[in-house]
């Protein structure tokens, strides 16, 4: 179904003719034929790769493509089979991260920036950040991001609530929406404190509402999930918002040494 690429620098391996297809040539079995012929074209496709078994897989009949919670599925209706899998093409083409890149440049379309709650300086670079106050991975990221500002590296985060999946998350986020300093709010909320009495006002309340109407529209299933430069990204995946400050950092150095007198 799919095949990983070969790192840069692996020595290429080219495949003999598999014994299976001369015996199963033989025999005339047409089962066994087609798979000896199969096998034969994987190692002719992927000469860079070794494979040590070859066999039928469980999934049979036509596969079909699909979005759940901004990352790509796929279906066999025959076997009612659901892949989780990276698909490849023949050229070491990551099929399916092109597909989930398009539908998060469509799902961007959904969004409002100006209906966030915007945190950060505005000339920062730009994150959108689905979040919930009770979500320990996404307090997680709260203390990555300020400790990452505090290196010189700010950003400037879209905040959307996601409040359907833990009992308190509604009501501590429309008790940030409402408060006189909503950044002050959110930074105290993330770092575990919770007032004795959370706020409530009709603009936070419609808020929150607007925010899981956003959540269903765009497909969000889980907390974190950022999308940074038009890529989404599930979960805290600090390897993946590292590159995202580095790609921003490098343009600002440059532009720094272009500046500084000579």
């Amino acid at each position: 179904m799919s095949a990983a690429p070969a790192h840069a620098g692996e020595p290429e391996h080219v495949a003999a003719q598999p014994q299976d297809a001369a015996r199963a040539q033989a025999h005339g079995d047409p089962l066994a034929n087609a798979q000896a012929e199969a096998e034969q074209q994987l190692h002719q496709t992927f000469t860079n790769l070794r494979f040590e078994d070859f066999g039928p897989a469980p999934v049979e009949g036509p596969l079909y493509q699909a979005t759940a919670g901004g990352k790509i599925i796929y279906f066999a209706p025959q076997t009612e089979h659901l892949l989780f899998a990276t698909v490849y093409d023949r050229n070491g083409v990551n099929l399916t991260a092109l597909a989930q890149e398009r539908g998060a440049s469509r799902r961007l379309k959904a969004i409002d920036p100006a209906k966030a709650l915007a945190i950060g300086p505005v000339d920062a670079p730009t994150v959108i950040e689905f979040t919930d106050p009770d979500c320990p991975y996404c307090q997680a990221l709260d203390r990555y991001w300020n400790a990452k500002a505090a290196e010189g590296k700010p950003v400037r985060r879209l905040i959307f609530f996601v409040s359907g999946i833990h009992p308190t998350a509604a009501a501590k986020a429309e008790h940030i929406l409402c408060s006189p300093n909503r950044e002050a709010a959110f930074k105290a909320a993330y770092s575990g404190q919770t007032p004795p009495v959370l706020r409530q006002c009709a603009a936070g309340h419609d808020k929150v509402a607007a925010d899981a109407e956003l959540v269903a529209r765009v497909g969000v299933s889980g907390t974190p999930t950022l999308i940074a430069d038009g890529k989404l990204i599930s979960g805290f995946q600090q390897a993946e918002l590292e590159a995202f400050l580095d790609r921003h950092a490098k343009p600002a150095l440059a532009k720094a040494a272009t500046d500084a007198p000579r």
